[in-house]
């Protein structure tokens, strides 16, 4: 009796984990970190990181260090990016929401331009 117990309390407190560790991440993963404040950032790609569950880039802006998140690689190929845009060296314009957390260096973006053009992430989010 006494171990059927505790694997009932190990059980419990693991799904308590699993709850909020979930609810941060989606938090995390949705819009609810950004502040609704159109925000507009310029500099040169210093990092990428492509992939899952989205792409970031750092940029080098006023001589601070900036995360951009992008979209997902199948969001990106939708809006025609590809790696060789998003490489070291490029320059950006991200246009999107910075993060609400004051003083953090992040941002989300809705649409780059690079070299002119310009690539909605998300063309069926309102400006």
């Amino acid at each position: 009796m006494h171990s059927a117990w505790k694997r009932i309390q190990l059980a419990l407190v693991a799904l308590i984990a699993g709850i909020f560790l979930t609810a941060a991440a989606w938090a995390h993963h949705g819009w609810g970190w950004a502040s609704d404040q159109q925000v507009e950032l310029t500099g040169e790609i210093t990092a990428v990181r492509l992939g899952n569950p989205h792409g970031e880039v750092t940029i080098a802006v006023n001589g601070e260090n900036w995360m951009v998140e992008v979209g997902q690689p199948w969001r990106n190929q939708r809006a025609g990016l590809t790696p060789q845009l998003l490489s070291k060296g490029q320059v950006i314009t991200a246009h999107g929401h910075r993060s609400a957390k004051k003083g953090q260096r992040l941002m989300k973006a809705e649409r780059l331009v690079i070299d002119g053009k310009s690539f909605n992430l998300y063309p069926d989010r309102e400006s």
